[in-house]
């Protein structure tokens, strides 16, 4: 059944994984010959011209009429959430949006909060309420949302983060080069980088050294903010450890090609995140997909795709950790070998064409069911102008 599907949320140029994400997946579900449409939000859109695949810019307020007639276009529509992409107090912007919306909607959860403040729990049950699926992108945060929200359990569905095809043929460690421990993503407090610069100090009998690479700008809202306080800090860690010398910077917004390369490149990938409830990770995926011996704190959706022995699990704020963990696959090539064929068995069930083909047979399920109701009303005589799909489970 050939479907054509609104998308909402950023894109780029907006330059943060929800636009990376979007755009990967509205790519992704144009070349398995689905029609695909964005709106695109964002307090800090670029004034450029509007080109394809982005149809409507939204705007806050008066052009909430422009959005939902938009959207009621198609046949379906899927959500991109977080709370800090779209207007108004935590996000409220889409509820008023989703309330005049007629046709199947998908809502891709990438934040799922245990503890949320009152008024964000207010409106994400307002979005859950709406919504006739909602994607979370692990098991652990489908429980979450089971557990702290009101919301049926036929109607939460897992979709994986989905990932480039970063594949590449292996390679042991270069004779006479120093390995490469790499971390890559926007940067910002939270992410634990201090923690591999200090276990780098703990690799120093190691010949050859090591060499950290830190690829990456700082998030846009942060530096709007903050500046480059972390990343100072980091350089003056670095100095006071004694390593500046074996750590690497990459100031910069990665393109997939850049990406590809300096993924190539590593030896094994970091993750030291600090959060304990991170329950989505695409630089996670795309490690695996990479196929890259991965070390990562214990964060759910690491716990989740690592703890079969995938990877190496440490715990938050503890270089001795990390230490330990680089030395033993720098140092056991039976253990590296075996990390980077468990991950590159498991990487091609996240690869973006999968990805694709799970949302475009969950919105073909939500169109379908939406058709069979409306014959059903038709045929007991009801006024069908104004139905619509009730959300599964009600």
């Amino acid at each position: 059944m050939s479907i054509n599907v609104a998308m909402i949320g950023t894109f780029p140029p907006t330059q943060c994984g929800i636009a990376t994400f979007t755009h990967s997946l509205v790519t992704a579900m144009r070349r398995h010959g689905t029609g695909v449409s964005v709106i695109e939000v964002g307090s800090n859109i670029a004034q450029s011209v509007i080109s394809d695949p982005v149809v409507l810019r939204h705007r806050a307020r008066n052009g909430h009429v422009a959005t939902w007639q938009t959207i009621n276009a198609h046949d379906a529509v899927i959500v991109q959430h977080e709370f800090g992409i779209f207007d108004g107090s935590d996000g409220q912007d889409i509820v008023d949006i989703l309330s005049n919306v007629h046709i199947p909607i998908i809502v891709v959860a990438h934040t799922v909060l245990k503890a949320p403040t009152s008024h964000q729990r207010k409106i994400m049950q307002a979005i859950l309420d709406t919504a006739h699926a909602v994607v979370t992108m692990t098991f652990t945060g489908r429980r979450n949302l089971l557990r702290h929200y009101a919301v049926a359990q036929e109607k939460v569905r897992v979709i994986a983060h989905g990932s480039a095809d970063l594949r590449v043929t292996q390679h042991g460690l270069r004779q006479g080069q120093r390995p490469i421990v790499l971390t890559w993503g926007l940067l910002s407090e939270g992410k634990g980088i201090e923690w591999g610069i200090d276990a780098l100090a703990q690799l120093a009998d190691l010949s050859p050294r090591p060499q950290y690479v830190i690829a990456g700008q700082t998030h846009p809202k942060v530096r709007e903010i903050q500046g480059e306080h972390y990343r100072v800090s980091l350089t003056h860690r670095a100095m006071i450890g004694k390593v500046s010398a074996d750590v690497e910077f990459i100031d910069a917004y990665l393109d997939a090609p850049s990406l590809s390369q300096i993924i190539n490149s590593a030896d094994v990938v970091l993750l030291p995140y600090d959060s304990k409830e991170q329950v989505t990770s695409g630089v996670l995926v795309e490690a695996i997909v990479a196929g890259k011996p991965v070390i990562s704190t214990r964060f759910p959706h690491a716990m989740e795709l690592l703890g079969d022995g995938t990877g190496i699990l440490v715990e938050q704020a503890n270089p001795t950790a990390i230490a330990g963990a680089i030395r033993a696959i720098l140092c056991n090539n039976g253990l590296r070998q075996d990390l980077q064929q468990r991950a590159a068995r498991k990487g091609a069930m996240f690869l973006w064409p999968a990805i694709a083909d799970d949302y475009v047979t969950l919105a073909q399920e939500l169109i379908a069911r939406k058709s069979r109701r409306a014959t059903e009303h038709q045929l007991a005589g009801v006024d069908t102008t104004l139905i619509t799909l009730a959300p599964t489970g009600s």
